[in-house]
């Protein structure tokens, strides 16, 4: 497409402020880069985590408020899916573990022992 001197060209998809637009709406692609982008947070984190001298409180805060803006950036615009849902879950389920610790009991956590 051209205006004036200006010329257009068709793409797929393209990234916009963050966000990963493309032609049929889908936010698959760009759900999967949110969770890898969370994934690497809390890496670059993750010494700060596996200290024992800072409390679980403190560490579900910086969950919550580092982690979970870095996964839900843009949000607001998704239509998930309950595949989409599913990973969102997982993801969140992955991290409460690493940060919660070992295993309790002698069996892994649950996903009820996580949210408690």
């Amino acid at each position: 497409m051209k205006i004036k001197n200006y010329k257009f060209e068709r793409v797929e998809d393209f990234k916009y402020l963050g966000v990963t637009l493309n032609e049929d709406n889908k936010n698959q692609t760009d759900l999967q880069e949110r969770i890898k982008n969370a994934n690497q947070t809390y890496f670059m984190l993750q010494q700060f985590f596996k200290t024992q001298n800072i409390s679980k409180k403190l560490k579900l805060r910086l969950k919550n408020t580092i982690i979970d803006k870095t996964l839900t950036y843009a949000s607001e615009n998704w239509t998930l899916t309950k595949r989409g849902r599913k990973q969102l879950n997982i993801s969140e389920r992955k991290v409460y573990r690493r940060i919660l610790g070992p295993v309790i009991w002698q069996r892994k956590r649950k996903a009820e022992d996580i949210n408690q």
